[in-house]
């Protein structure tokens, strides 16, 4: 498996990719593939957060993370993360919450924030956003708000999350 960083030749398989991942997705709204095309247009876009995972060359699986502000402090929101349904349960989306990971501790992002899977996230550390000191946005599930300190170290973050105003919350 390669992972690597997005580029425009992708972003049509990308796009696809996010539909197909989504389509049978138990929490999903439909439009997570719209989402990615508006979030590279913004300024909480990352480049070097926009994340493929190839295998034999084929497009397996994608990641993006994003900026967001809790307070004063900068966060990544990580939305979405797709593998191809025959791709699913092989270590793709590991893989590339792994990698993002990596890159995000190196760009000096201290925190990670995600609303999905009470039953996948926790694997890679999420715990319920609220124990870290940001506040569940108001509709949210606070057991599916969930999010990861990057570093032991890093400092407390208090305060609710601003979104990207492409998220529409």
């Amino acid at each position: 498996m390669v992972i690597r960083q997005e580029s425009p030749k992708d972003y049509k398989a990308i796009y696809q990719l996010i539909k197909e991942a989504f389509a049978t997705a138990e929490h999903a709204d439909g439009n997570e593939q719209d989402l990615v095309e508006n979030l590279r247009k913004s300024s909480a876009f990352v480049p070097e957060l926009a994340l493929t995972a190839e295998i034999d060359g084929d497009l397996a699986g994608y990641i993006l993370f994003t900026k967001a502000n809790v307070g004063s402090d900068e966060v990544l929101v990580l939305a979405p993360l797709a593998v191809k349904p025959n791709y699913q349960k092989q270590g793709v989306g590991t893989a590339l919450i792994s990698e993002g990971h990596r890159i995000a501790k190196e760009m000096g992002y201290h925190y990670s924030v995600v609303l999905g899977s009470e039953l996948y996230y926790p694997k890679f550390g999420y715990l319920p956003a609220v124990q870290l000191g940001i506040e569940v946005p108001q509709g949210i599930s606070s057991e599916n708000f969930m999010a990861i300190a990057l570093e032991e170290n890093a400092k407390p973050i208090s305060g609710a999350i601003v979104y990207a105003k492409e998220f529409g919350m």
